[in-house]
């Protein structure tokens, strides 16, 4: 699998139609790959969309049966467009923005099957552990 995953969003976006931009995010919110974004929007929507995730992980956690529920999706509807927040892998979010006229069951399936294809690839080590295998502290 190669390094460059903007393949694998650019054609996440041209295959679902009124779908604008992907990124892939670190949960700590910092961008890896993206298509359709200049990097001041991918920094940007990286910060949203991990803040979108926390959020979420927060309530599942105090609203759940057991405590202990991940976030499987975030959608938000705006005036305009409509923003998808998926967990990708562990350590990893996908984000999609996308026209209000997308149809939201497709670009979900699709954001789904793109993180089933390559979630070896898509993991984010955390940094403590990057920092803890490289002796710092």
């Amino acid at each position: 699998m190669a390094d460059d995953l903007n393949w694998l969003l650019r054609r996440l976006v041209e295959a679902v139609p009124d779908t604008h931009s992907a990124l892939l995010l670190s949960v700590d919110g910092i961008p890896k790959y993206w298509y359709g974004l200049d990097i001041d929007n991918a920094d940007r929507l990286a910060a949203l969309a991990a803040s979108m995730c926390s959020l979420a992980n927060q309530v599942g956690k105090k609203f759940s049966q057991d405590g202990s529920d991940g976030v499987r999706q975030v959608i938000t509807e705006l005036n305009e467009i409509i923003l998808f927040v998926t967990a990708a892998s562990v350590g990893s979010v996908l984000a999609v923005v996308a026209a209000r006229e997308v149809d939201a069951g497709i670009l979900s399936y699709e954001m789904q099957r793109l993180c089933t294809q390559v979630p070896a690839v898509l993991t984010t080590p955390t940094r403590y552990a990057a920092h803890q295998a490289n002796g710092i502290r």
